[in-house]
Protein backbone atom coordinates (compact mmCIF):
# COMPACT_ATOMS: atom_id res chain seq x y z
CA UNK A 1 0.00 0.00 0.00
CA UNK A 2 2.99 2.44 -0.26
CA UNK A 3 2.05 6.24 -1.17
CA UNK A 4 -1.77 5.00 -1.58
CA UNK A 5 -4.16 6.58 0.28
CA UNK A 6 -7.19 5.13 -0.95
CA UNK A 7 -7.17 1.49 -1.97
CA UNK A 8 -10.88 -0.16 -2.54
CA UNK A 9 -11.29 -3.45 -3.68
CA UNK A 10 -13.72 -6.02 -5.27
CA UNK A 11 -16.07 -3.30 -4.32
CA UNK A 12 -19.83 -4.53 -5.36
CA UNK A 13 -23.15 -2.69 -4.81
CA UNK A 14 -26.68 -4.35 -5.70
CA UNK A 15 -30.03 -2.88 -5.88
CA UNK A 16 -32.40 -5.86 -5.58
CA UNK A 17 -30.98 -8.03 -8.27
CA UNK A 18 -29.23 -5.11 -10.25
CA UNK A 19 -25.36 -4.88 -9.84
CA UNK A 20 -24.50 -1.37 -9.85
CA UNK A 21 -21.07 -1.73 -9.14
CA UNK A 22 -19.76 -4.66 -10.03
CA UNK A 23 -16.41 -6.02 -8.25
CA UNK A 24 -14.59 -3.03 -8.64
CA UNK A 25 -10.85 -2.34 -7.64
CA UNK A 26 -9.77 1.24 -7.52
CA UNK A 27 -6.88 2.97 -5.69
CA UNK A 28 -5.35 6.65 -5.21
CA UNK A 29 -1.82 7.61 -4.30
CA UNK A 30 -0.34 10.22 -2.57
CA UNK A 31 -0.64 13.56 -4.70
CA UNK A 32 -2.19 11.86 -7.53
CA UNK A 33 -5.64 12.97 -9.64
CA UNK A 34 -7.29 10.32 -10.78
CA UNK A 35 -10.56 10.42 -13.12
CA UNK A 36 -13.69 7.45 -12.86
CA UNK A 37 -14.55 8.01 -16.54
CA UNK A 38 -18.15 6.10 -17.78
CA UNK A 39 -20.79 6.00 -19.95
CA UNK A 40 -24.15 7.59 -17.90
CA UNK A 41 -25.45 4.64 -15.67
CA UNK A 42 -21.97 3.10 -15.14
CA UNK A 43 -22.26 3.33 -11.89
CA UNK A 44 -19.57 6.00 -11.21
CA UNK A 45 -21.66 8.15 -8.38
CA UNK A 46 -22.89 4.30 -6.86
CA UNK A 47 -19.16 3.95 -6.44
CA UNK A 48 -19.08 7.25 -4.85
CA UNK A 49 -21.50 7.02 -2.29
CA UNK A 50 -19.99 3.18 -1.49
CA UNK A 51 -16.90 4.63 -0.72
CA UNK A 52 -18.42 7.55 1.43
CA UNK A 53 -20.90 5.95 3.56
CA UNK A 54 -24.04 7.32 1.52
CA UNK A 55 -24.56 3.29 0.95
CA UNK A 56 -22.70 0.41 2.66
CA UNK A 57 -21.47 -2.00 0.28
CA UNK A 58 -23.01 -5.13 -0.52
CA UNK A 59 -19.29 -6.66 -0.88
CA UNK A 60 -15.42 -5.76 -1.01
CA UNK A 61 -13.44 -3.59 0.92
CA UNK A 62 -12.53 0.03 1.29
CA UNK A 63 -9.43 1.23 2.63
CA UNK A 64 -7.96 4.46 3.64
CA UNK A 65 -4.70 5.14 4.38
CA UNK A 66 -4.04 9.26 5.85
CA UNK A 67 -0.57 10.37 5.23
CA UNK A 68 1.37 8.95 8.11
CA UNK A 69 -1.19 6.79 9.61
CA UNK A 70 -2.24 3.21 9.43
CA UNK A 71 -4.18 1.50 6.87
CA UNK A 72 -8.58 1.72 8.08
CA UNK A 73 -11.31 0.07 7.07
CA UNK A 74 -14.17 2.69 6.27
CA UNK A 75 -17.29 0.05 5.05
CA UNK A 76 -20.44 0.94 6.88
CA UNK A 77 -18.93 4.36 8.66
CA UNK A 78 -21.91 7.19 8.70
CA UNK A 79 -20.76 10.22 5.78
CA UNK A 80 -19.78 12.47 8.85
CA UNK A 81 -17.40 9.73 10.32
CA UNK A 82 -15.91 9.32 7.29
CA UNK A 83 -15.48 13.01 6.13
CA UNK A 84 -13.36 13.50 9.83
CA UNK A 85 -11.28 11.06 8.68
CA UNK A 86 -10.41 13.38 6.14
CA UNK A 87 -12.22 12.47 3.08
CA UNK A 88 -13.87 14.85 1.56
CA UNK A 89 -16.59 15.44 -1.28
CA UNK A 90 -18.90 17.53 -3.38
CA UNK A 91 -21.99 16.20 -5.16
CA UNK A 92 -23.24 16.13 -8.73
CA UNK A 93 -26.13 17.84 -8.24
CA UNK A 94 -25.06 21.21 -6.31
CA UNK A 95 -25.91 20.60 -2.20
CA UNK A 96 -25.32 24.53 -0.66
CA UNK A 97 -27.43 25.66 2.26
CA UNK A 98 -29.19 28.25 -0.31
CA UNK A 99 -30.52 31.17 2.01
CA UNK A 100 -26.71 31.34 4.01
CA UNK A 101 -23.85 33.17 2.95
CA UNK A 102 -21.22 31.68 1.21
CA UNK A 103 -18.88 32.67 3.70
CA UNK A 104 -21.43 30.39 6.58
CA UNK A 105 -21.86 27.71 3.66
CA UNK A 106 -17.89 26.83 4.35
CA UNK A 107 -17.82 27.79 8.08
CA UNK A 108 -20.55 24.47 8.13
CA UNK A 109 -17.48 22.77 6.48
CA UNK A 110 -15.11 23.46 9.41
CA UNK A 111 -17.73 22.13 12.00
CA UNK A 112 -16.07 19.00 11.93
CA UNK A 113 -12.84 20.35 13.00
CA UNK A 114 -13.90 22.96 15.70
CA UNK A 115 -14.37 21.91 19.30
CA UNK A 116 -16.48 24.05 20.68
CA UNK A 117 -19.68 22.11 22.75
CA UNK A 118 -23.35 23.56 23.80
CA UNK A 119 -22.02 24.88 27.08
CA UNK A 120 -19.08 26.85 24.90
CA UNK A 121 -21.22 28.31 22.30
CA UNK A 122 -23.86 29.22 25.40
CA UNK A 123 -21.54 31.30 27.58
CA UNK A 124 -18.99 32.18 24.97
CA UNK A 125 -15.36 32.16 27.06
CA UNK A 126 -12.66 33.27 25.46
CA UNK A 127 -11.70 29.81 23.51
CA UNK A 128 -14.78 29.52 21.77
CA UNK A 129 -14.99 33.50 20.55
CA UNK A 130 -11.01 32.57 19.70
CA UNK A 131 -11.59 29.23 17.75
CA UNK A 132 -14.94 31.10 15.95
CA UNK A 133 -12.82 33.77 14.70
CA UNK A 134 -10.21 30.87 13.58
CA UNK A 135 -13.21 29.74 11.52
CA UNK A 136 -14.31 32.60 9.92
CA UNK A 137 -10.66 33.73 8.78
CA UNK A 138 -10.14 29.80 7.42
CA UNK A 139 -13.44 30.54 5.81
CA UNK A 140 -12.66 33.41 3.79
CA UNK A 141 -8.96 32.67 3.16
CA UNK A 142 -10.69 28.95 1.05
CA UNK A 143 -13.04 31.65 -0.05
CA UNK A 144 -10.17 33.69 -2.00
CA UNK A 145 -8.66 30.43 -2.37
CA UNK A 146 -11.13 29.30 -4.97
CA UNK A 147 -11.96 33.06 -6.26
CA UNK A 148 -15.44 34.24 -4.46
CA UNK A 149 -14.16 36.67 -1.72
CA UNK A 150 -16.60 39.54 -3.62
CA UNK A 151 -19.58 37.28 -2.71
CA UNK A 152 -18.58 36.32 0.97
CA UNK A 153 -21.77 38.20 2.31
CA UNK A 154 -23.89 37.18 -0.73
CA UNK A 155 -26.50 34.05 -0.06
CA UNK A 156 -25.39 30.89 -1.80
CA UNK A 157 -28.92 31.07 -3.78
CA UNK A 158 -27.92 33.75 -5.55
CA UNK A 159 -24.43 33.31 -6.70
CA UNK A 160 -23.93 32.03 -10.96
CA UNK A 161 -23.98 29.04 -11.17
CA UNK A 162 -19.70 28.69 -11.76
CA UNK A 163 -19.53 29.80 -8.61
CA UNK A 164 -21.41 27.28 -6.62
CA UNK A 165 -19.14 24.75 -7.86
CA UNK A 166 -16.40 26.79 -6.82
CA UNK A 167 -18.44 27.01 -3.16
CA UNK A 168 -18.81 23.69 -2.77
CA UNK A 169 -15.78 22.98 -3.70
CA UNK A 170 -14.39 25.19 -0.90
CA UNK A 171 -16.82 24.18 1.60
CA UNK A 172 -15.37 20.54 1.16
CA UNK A 173 -11.90 22.08 1.87
CA UNK A 174 -12.81 23.18 4.82
CA UNK A 175 -13.05 19.79 6.38
CA UNK A 176 -9.15 19.58 6.39
CA UNK A 177 -9.34 16.56 3.58
CA UNK A 178 -6.28 14.61 2.61
CA UNK A 179 -7.87 12.96 -0.17
CA UNK A 180 -11.11 15.23 -2.11
CA UNK A 181 -13.68 13.70 -4.11
CA UNK A 182 -15.60 15.64 -7.19
CA UNK A 183 -18.59 14.55 -8.71
CA UNK A 184 -18.97 15.89 -12.12
CA UNK A 185 -17.19 19.35 -11.04
CA UNK A 186 -17.53 20.35 -14.29
CA UNK A 187 -20.87 19.68 -15.10
CA UNK A 188 -23.05 22.65 -16.61
CA UNK A 189 -20.25 24.98 -16.93
CA UNK A 190 -19.03 26.96 -20.21
CA UNK A 191 -16.05 26.23 -21.95
CA UNK A 192 -13.96 29.29 -19.41
CA UNK A 193 -15.31 28.59 -16.10
CA UNK A 194 -14.22 24.70 -17.48
CA UNK A 195 -10.70 26.11 -17.98
CA UNK A 196 -10.36 28.00 -14.71
CA UNK A 197 -11.67 24.41 -12.84
CA UNK A 198 -8.96 22.83 -14.53
CA UNK A 199 -6.24 25.64 -13.08
CA UNK A 200 -8.05 25.46 -9.37
CA UNK A 201 -8.02 21.38 -8.56
CA UNK A 202 -4.46 21.39 -10.15
CA UNK A 203 -3.62 24.52 -7.94
CA UNK A 204 -5.72 22.47 -4.91
CA UNK A 205 -3.46 19.66 -5.40
CA UNK A 206 -0.23 21.50 -5.18
CA UNK A 207 -1.70 24.10 -2.74
CA UNK A 208 -2.92 21.62 0.00
CA UNK A 209 -0.68 18.54 -0.94
CA UNK A 210 -4.07 16.85 -1.58
CA UNK A 211 -5.26 13.84 -3.78
CA UNK A 212 -8.14 14.16 -5.86
CA UNK A 213 -10.40 11.38 -7.68
CA UNK A 214 -12.77 12.84 -9.35
CA UNK A 215 -15.69 11.74 -12.00
CA UNK A 216 -15.84 14.16 -14.45
CA UNK A 217 -18.03 13.47 -18.73
CA UNK A 218 -15.90 16.71 -19.75
CA UNK A 219 -12.78 14.69 -21.69
CA UNK A 220 -10.78 17.49 -22.43
CA UNK A 221 -10.38 18.43 -18.67
CA UNK A 222 -10.11 14.72 -17.50
CA UNK A 223 -7.42 14.29 -19.88
CA UNK A 224 -5.75 17.62 -18.79
CA UNK A 225 -5.66 17.18 -15.41
CA UNK A 226 -5.52 13.17 -14.86
CA UNK A 227 -2.05 11.36 -13.73
CA UNK A 228 -4.71 7.72 -14.02
CA UNK A 229 -8.18 7.45 -15.02
CA UNK A 230 -10.11 4.11 -14.61
CA UNK A 231 -13.16 3.25 -16.71
CA UNK A 232 -16.46 1.57 -15.70
CA UNK A 233 -19.34 0.17 -18.13
CA UNK A 234 -22.25 -1.89 -16.43
CA UNK A 235 -20.86 -1.56 -13.06
CA UNK A 236 -17.63 -3.34 -14.15
CA UNK A 237 -13.99 -1.81 -14.74
CA UNK A 238 -13.15 -2.49 -18.37
CA UNK A 239 -10.13 -0.22 -18.15
CA UNK A 240 -7.48 1.77 -16.20
CA UNK A 241 -3.84 3.62 -17.41
CA UNK A 242 -2.59 6.74 -18.09
CA UNK A 243 -4.51 9.55 -20.14
CA UNK A 244 -2.81 8.33 -23.27
CA UNK A 245 -3.08 4.72 -22.98
CA UNK A 246 -7.03 5.10 -21.74
CA UNK A 247 -7.52 7.23 -25.27
CA UNK A 248 -5.94 4.25 -27.07
CA UNK A 249 -7.73 1.69 -25.47
CA UNK A 250 -10.61 -0.15 -28.02
CA UNK A 251 -12.85 -1.26 -24.95
CA UNK A 252 -12.62 2.67 -24.31
CA UNK A 253 -13.39 3.54 -27.31
CA UNK A 254 -16.27 1.05 -28.33
CA UNK A 255 -17.72 1.69 -24.69
CA UNK A 256 -17.13 5.49 -24.19
CA UNK A 257 -14.91 8.14 -26.22
CA UNK A 258 -16.17 6.86 -29.56
CA UNK A 259 -14.24 7.23 -32.90
CA UNK A 260 -12.76 10.11 -33.70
Amino acid sequence: MADKVLDVKALTKTFGGLKAVDSVDLDVKKGEIVALIGPNGAGKTTFFNCITGIYTPTGGDVMIIPPGDAPERINGLKPNKITAKGMARTFQNIRLFGNMTALENVMVGCHCRTKANIIGAIFRGPSTLREERETIQKSYDLLKEVGLTEFVNEQAKNLPYGAQRRLEIARAMATDPFLLLLDEPAAGMNPQETRDLDELITKLRVDYELSILLIEHDMKLVMNISDRIFVVDYGKKIAEGTPQEIKDNPAVIKAYLGED
